[in-house]
């Protein structure tokens, strides 16, 4: 299949031609695969980093390592799930030194260390590009599932967005900035936080929930889709720097908030009885939470900005476009 037939091919219609041809035509997406075997859920995740579609100039091979791990810690924080055990798959140019693969390997011994999760071995193969693909496994009692929204709910996230969109604009396009913010920025790039504990501590709170690193609007429209509810936004989740960066840069701030992907934070509703236990929980251990809206009856994701609603479409990250 030609590239070109490639892009009309979107990915989630992809995953869909390969869920038919399994057999499983009722498939509903989840951040983590799952299964019962006992009274608990064997849970399961893989994602990969390809050279030359996921890693932005200047990445360190520690970094690049360490963002494998985090792309799959990400959505067991947002199920609530404890990660045990991880498995590399590394596919490595012949052309890399020794000094390079012991820089991966320090990676991936620092993030381990760091998650607490026993990499237990893997598989190494030779090809063109660096490509790490990381399976992670864990086990849990409960799966907080992205269709759980109930009217009334409140929409919360942790945060803030809009610094991983500004990092590759200023490192793909120059765009310009001080000198504090391109470090924030780049960090948020380079080197990512997850919300393990915050998704560990706080999953019975949840009613329905998700990992966003694919952009916001994608994982707000997701949710909103599944739960069959209207989500409406009355907070932007960023911060005055932010905005700052995209009036100098005359940029749309929203895209940068809403579509630019590569925050591995958690959304999710929660009732309203609940917010104060939640924020008490994000104050003491210094995470900014943000509450940014409501759910009712309808559907779609809508901003309500004064006193109208406007629409966010679903823009966010999408391989194959």
């Amino acid at each position: 299949m030609s590239n070109k037939a490639m892009r009309k091919l979107s990915e989630k219609k992809i995953i869909d031609i390969f869920q038919d041809g399994l057999g499983n035509g009722g498939f509903v997406p989840e951040d983590v695969e799952f299964f019962k075997t006992g009274k608990k859920y064997a849970v399961v995740k893989v994602d990969t980093l390809v050279e030359s579609t996921d890693v932005p100039p200047g990445t360190k091979l520690e970094d690049l390592a360490r963002k494998s791990l985090v792309s799959c810690i990400s959505d067991f924080a947002a199920k609530g799930v404890k990660p045990v055990f991880g498995i590399i798959s590394l596919v490595i140019p012949k052309k890399y030194t020794k000094l390079k693969i012991e820089k991966l390997a320090a990676g991936f011994k620092m993030a381990a260390k760091e998650f607490q999760v026993k990499i237990l071995g893997g598989d190494t193969n030779e090809g063109k590009e660096l490509v790490i693909s990381f399976s992670l496994f864990g086990f849990s009692k409960k799966i907080v599932k992205r269709n759980g929204a109930k009217t009334n709910d409140l929409i919360i996230c942790s945060g803030p967005f809009g610094y991983s969109a500004a990092g590759l604009s200023i490192l793909l396009k120059n765009k310009k900035c001080s000198k504090t913010f391109g470090v924030k920025a780049k960090r948020a790039v380079f080197r990512p936080s997850c919300r393990l504990d915050l998704g560990l501590k706080n999953k019975n709170y949840f009613s329905s929930s998700m990992d966003s690193s694919d952009g916001l609007s994608t994982t707000l429209s997701e949710m909103s889709r599944q739960s069959k509810k209207r989500f409406v936004i009355t907070q932007l989740p960023s911060e005055k720097d932010v905005f700052d960066f995209a009036n100098s840069n005359r940029l749309d701030v929203n895209n940068l908030i809403f579509n630019g992907g590569e925050e591995y934070e958690i959304v999710a509703t929660i009732n309203p009885k609940h917010i104060i236990k939640m924020k008490k929980y994000a104050k003491k251990n210094r995470i900014r939470l943000y509450e940014i809206g409501y759910v009712t009856r309808g559907k779609g994701v809508f901003y309500q900005k004064n006193g109208k609603l406007i629409r966010i479409k679903d823009e966010g990250w999408q391989h194959f476009q």
